[in-house]
């Protein structure tokens, strides 16, 4: 009976289930995007229970579509949207308020007093974090002040706290299994990243009972088995890592100093940075990036809060696409910027600025710009954003960046992808099967049930599709990033 690993790849948007066969090529995938809900400016919320039932959706669908069952699947990978909060009564299953999604910024206030506290050092020398709404600690902290009855039944040990890893494992086994991983528990601002372990003084700092967490496990081992009516079978469900952690490892960026980058909602630049925790010096973030056996890799990473997200802006907030698609057409309809630069910080700015008061900024507008100026200068933005970070890396590891994987849905536009060789100067290489983000959760399923032997045999699989290569003159490009920090330099609050 053929064998399979089944991924599940729960994103900010959508779910999606991908089944791959023992070479690595998806043979089946699902989709389904949920509804985003947006209470107040600043505030992004899912509910738990359709992010759920929506990936129960795709994965009966992508089995289905194939015609296998649960014999046939040797084991499940998960990956997932980061740092987003999910609380919820260990008893009856039912969050006690929707997920808190890592782009809401409710909680920048109460991150500023802790800021104002000098206790940022403290915290970025246990985490690697940067004290910022994005992480799940403060989301957590308040969901417990806000939600009534919610602290006491915290108090009691009644909740269950969980990011997206946590919250699916938990439905697929019936509430038997509260686990998660330590790529996924870095994002927390709860892991003390030299240990592994919750840290007690954050936990009391934020006020959070220990009793909510999960326990940390390693990336790829078998944290236990299905329980839900998907499967007629039990099936293994053994490798867990965060989104981007997963695509660093589906890219196969095992080794010190290679780096890829995730062009998706927001983007997020990842370097591998061997066994030991680089703390960073130029405001990026350092992370878990896996464990497997006794190995952990940590990373350095920068994360840029609004990407191919500024492509959806164009299309539903300015109306000047119909699909998300049209946006290459229409900005390669000019020759040029004609001097428009797009900074799109719609949700605040990410790495290395983190200003969460920032607000996006259009500059260079004449009466000659036209939709496809903005639409050219927002693609642009996403490039120079990514230029920033990789400007920031090359600082902190002391080494020069040879190449740039990327992957990731706006990684497909060839005008974005030759634009960002132009302002980094160097080969920007584009995989084959671009879902690298739900390969890698299946390479750490696979790995950890012996479907595949080694990281070398899977390594083998790793094909390239396309490279882009830097033309542009060099003057030319110098204008360009000196056009692009002067609208940063306008965008940028000042508190």
């Amino acid at each position: 009976m053929e064998q399979y690993i089944l991924a599940l790849d729960q994103g900010t948007s959508s779910s999606r289930a991908i089944v791959f066969d023992s070479k690595g090529t998806p043979v089946s995938v699902s989709q389904k995007e949920f509804t985003q809900y947006f209470p107040q400016p600043g505030w992004v919320e899912h509910n738990p229970m359709e992010i759920w039932s929506s990936e129960a959706a795709v994965i009966a669908e992508s089995i289905s579509a194939i015609d296998i069952n649960g014999k046939n699947i040797a084991a499940i990978g998960i990956t997932n949207q980061r740092e987003t909060t999910i609380v919820w009564d260990a008893e009856t299953g039912t969050p006690v308020y929707n997920a808190i999604v890592w782009q809401d910024r409710r909680t920048s206030e109460y991150c500023d007093s802790i800021k104002a506290q000098g206790l940022t050092e403290m915290i970025r020398s246990k985490t690697g974090l940067i004290v910022d709404a994005y992480f799940s600690a403060t989301k957590i902290r308040w969901i417990l002040e806000n939600v009534p009855g919610a602290r006491q039944k915290a108090e009691e040990g009644k909740l269950r706290f969980g990011t997206v890893d946590t919250w699916l494992v938990w439905m697929l086994t019936r509430g038997e299994v509260h686990v998660t991983d330590v790529s996924n528990a870095s994002r927390t601002m709860l892991l003390n990243i030299n240990t592994l372990q919750w840290d007690d003084d954050l936990l009391s700092l934020f006020g959070i009972p220990k009793s909510m967490m999960p326990q940390v496990r390693s990336s790829s081992e078998v944290y236990g088995h299905t329980k839900t009516t998907i499967f007629a079978h039990p099936v293994p469900i053994a490798g867990i890592a965060g989104d981007q952690q997963a695509a660093l490892f589906g890219q196969m960026c095992t080794e010190p100093g290679s780096v890829k980058n995730t062009y998706g909602t927001g983007c997020f630049l990842l370097m591998n940075s061997g066994t030991k925790p680089i703390m960073s010096s130029n405001n990026l973030l350092t992370t878990v990036a896996w464990k497997i056996g006794d190995t952990v890799n940590y990373a350095l990473e920068g994360s840029i809060f609004v990407a191919g997200s500024v492509v959806q802006w164009l299309r539903d907030g300015l109306g000047v696409i119909r699909s998300s698609a049209e946006v290459e057409a229409l900005a390669t309809s000019v020759p040029d910027n004609a001097g428009v630069f797009f900074v799109p910080a719609l949700t605040g700015m990410g790495a290395p600025y983190w200003d969460q008061y920032a607000k996006g900024t259009i500059t260079g507008l004449t009466r000659g710009a036209t939709a496809a100026h903005i639409a050219r200068a927002a693609l642009e933005g996403i490039a120079f954003q990514t230029m920033d970070i990789v400007e920031a890396m090359k600082k902190d590891a002391g080494v020069d960046l040879k190449e740039l994987k990327v992957d990731g849905g706006a990684s497909r536009n060839n005008f974005l992808m030759q634009f960002q060789s132009e302002v980094l100067g160097v080969e920007v290489i584009r995989p084959k099967v671009t879902e690298t983000t739900a390969i890698g959760a299946a390479y750490l399923a696979g790995l950890a049930v012996g479907f595949w032997d080694s990281i070398d045999t899977v390594k083998q699989q790793w094909q390239q599709e396309r490279t882009f290569s830097p033309e542009m003159p060099q003057e030319k490009v110098e204008a360009l990033k000196a056009g692009w920090k002067d609208a940063v330099g306008r965008t940028l609050s000042g508190k």
